[in-house]
């Protein structure tokens, strides 16, 4: 009887220890049915972590191309800063803008390149649009106004003044970069601009200073005296010209006036038959004027969009009953 008693009414101690040992062989249970759980499930989709692992390390892999052409922007646009504002290369002042033009061109290609880059191999992310703007903010914000500041020196124009163009022109830079990235969805068919792309902006100024050493060639090489004072009026007109100009440019910048993405369309092959007569134009004026053909285009680029909106704005503004679509 004392022995019943004892298997239905345990010792404290001894409950306490069944108890536990219950509880640890339950938590075992739990523990295996789990694991099998995993196991099950793991089984039920053959290499499926596997192929996790394998995506996530095959999208890092693709993003470094659009990434490093992203930076290499960032390194032309520093080297044109570098380059303009040296004093101890030992050039003259038009070779050096020169140079810090042509890294202006190169920033551009850059910067035409990691955007397709980015969506033909599918890693377009807020990362990227965040660090191209960054550098856009270097390559076409800052050079420029550098090159504007270091090109207007002597025009007898204020300092302060330059200084404050060159400024302008950048805080238009950046006003229109954040405007672009706020303004710009995933959808987006990146067909055109809504105001003046900061590229073009900056290789506007950037191919005038390029055309400038050969115009200032003229005021040595020729032997006439009147051409010489030609060449010399006209090197002149231009530094207050890209003073001016500059600050137009600015106001393109953050206007929305529509212009078209030229590279997209070159890319994807979209030919208009008016197209075809402006590319012959283009080449038989840049054999004629060599010097001439970049500024020429540029200024073309940047101005055609905003003097046909204007003037369509004044035919309808003059005859109401005339449509968009009849313009």
């Amino acid at each position: 009887m004392s022995e019943l008693k004892r298997e239905l009414h345990p010792k404290p101690d001894q409950a306490d220890d069944e108890n536990a040992s219950a509880k640890s062989n339950q938590d075992a249970v739990l523990h295996n049915a789990d694991d099998g759980i995993d196991e099950l499930v793991s089984g039920s989709i053959p290499g499926r972590k596997r192929r996790r692992k394998k995506k996530r390390k095959r999208r890092l892999t693709l993003a470094v191309l659009p990434t490093l052409l992203t930076l290499g922007n960032a390194v032309c646009g520093l080297a044109a800063i570098s380059i303009a504002m040296s004093s101890n290369l030992g050039w003259e002042l038009e070779n050096q803008l020169l140079v810090a033009g042509i890294l202006i061109f190169g920033g551009m290609l850059f910067d035409a390149l990691d955007g397709s880059a980015a969506r033909m191999t599918g890693q377009e992310s807020q990362f990227g649009a965040e660090l191209d703007s960054l550098c856009d903010a270097i390559t076409f914000g800052t050079a420029p106004a550098v090159i504007v500041w270091q090109y207007s020196e002597g025009i007898g124009l204020p300092r302060k003044v330059t200084w404050a163009i060159g400024a302008l022109f950048t805080l238009c830079v950046l006003i229109r970069l954040a405007r672009f990235n706020v303004e710009t969805t995933e959808d987006d068919p990146h067909d055109g601009f809504e105001g003046l792309p900061s590229p073009a902006a900056a290789g506007t100024i950037a191919a005038f200073v390029i055309a400038m050493p050969e115009l200032s060639s003229y005021t040595v090489e020729t032997t006439s005296e009147t051409g010489k004072q030609i060449a010399e009026q006209l090197l002149l007109g231009s530094q207050i010209f890209v003073a001016a100009l500059t600050l137009i440019l600015a106001y393109l910048m953050v206007s929305r006036f529509q212009y078209p993405h030229v590279f997209q369309q070159l890319l994807r092959g979209r030919r208009a038959p008016h197209q075809i007569g402006q590319a012959l134009f283009v080449l038989i004026g840049a054999l004629l004027l060599h010097w001439l053909a970049l500024p020429i285009a540029f200024c073309y680029y940047a101005f055609a969009s905003p003097i046909k909106t204007l003037f369509q704005r004044w035919r309808q503004k003059d005859d109401p009953q005339t449509t968009p679509s009849s313009e």
